[in-house]
């Protein structure tokens, strides 16, 4: 599935907040995470609680909204499969990407886990 090219350029267009939607134990857990999105493929860095639950269920999803002042500019959500990626140099890689897009130090989340998420469905709205 290709998302929508306006819904890849919202993705695209400034560092902003995503939430992860996961499944634990049933029920679901959101959490925010920062991303990198390209091509139909969303890249999360992360560790913990999220990362065990895409280990046990790799359905999830993912929301990035825009807000100014309160009021919504524009929403994205993707649902898809997440796979845990083991490769320490496709890792660094990404978490420079993600790092520099939030501008965080370039040491930071070290020790967090790539996963990759290939998207197999998407909705946006502007507003």
């Amino acid at each position: 599935m290709t998302v929508p090219s306006k819904a890849e350029r919202l993705l695209e267009s400034e560092p902003l907040m995503a939430h992860l939607g996961t499944c634990a134990d049933g029920r679901p857990h959101v959490a925010p995470v920062w991303y990198c999105y390209a091509d139909s493929v969303v890249d999360v860095v992360t560790s913990g609680r999220k990362l065990a639950n895409v280990r046990e269920n790799p359905r999830v999803a993912l929301s990035v909204q825009a807000d100014d002042a309160g009021e919504t500019e524009w929403m994205v959500t993707l649902l898809g499969t997440a796979t845990v990626v083991e490769d320490e140099a496709a890792t660094a890689q990404v978490r420079e990407q993600i790092n520099e897009k939030y501008g965080a130090d370039h040491d930071a989340y070290a020790e967090n886990t790539l996963v990759r998420i290939d998207v197999g469905s998407t909705s946006y709205r502007t507003y």
